[in-house]
């Protein structure tokens, strides 16, 4: 898999604010927030669709649900937040490295689309 804007962020060769770290994953906030909190929860090792992961990456795709759970309690949300996951590029995706969005701090209508 190419390096996408997510692996230059992972490697630090793009600037993000970045609000949690650890040996599996990068939180960081999305610059194009569509809620006053908007995080992006990403793994270190990059899938570039939901659709690809495998029954070994089980492990880690809880991590990241209990990371933006965290990230949301830390920041103020523990009780009201939503997490989203897009697959595809018709479901919204436009950088191909899975990543978990964790909105927060407005209400937050239904259905999404």
């Amino acid at each position: 898999m190419a390096d996408t804007l997510f692996v230059k962020i992972i490697n630090r060769e793009i600037p993000a604010d970045i609000v949690y770290e650890d040996d599996q994953c990068l939180a960081f906030r999305d610059i194009n927030p569509q809620a006053p909190v908007h995080v992006l929860v990403v793994p270190k090792t990059p899938i570039a669709k939901l659709s690809d992961a495998v029954d070994g990456d089980a492990p880690m795709l809880g991590h990241l649900l209990l990371v933006a759970g965290r990230v949301a309690s830390e920041l103020g949300y523990g009780q009201n937040f939503r997490l989203v996951v897009n697959n595809g590029a018709d479901a919204g995706q436009s950088v191909f490295h899975l990543h978990v969005h964790v909105l927060a701090g407005r209400r937050l209508g239904w259905p999404p689309g």
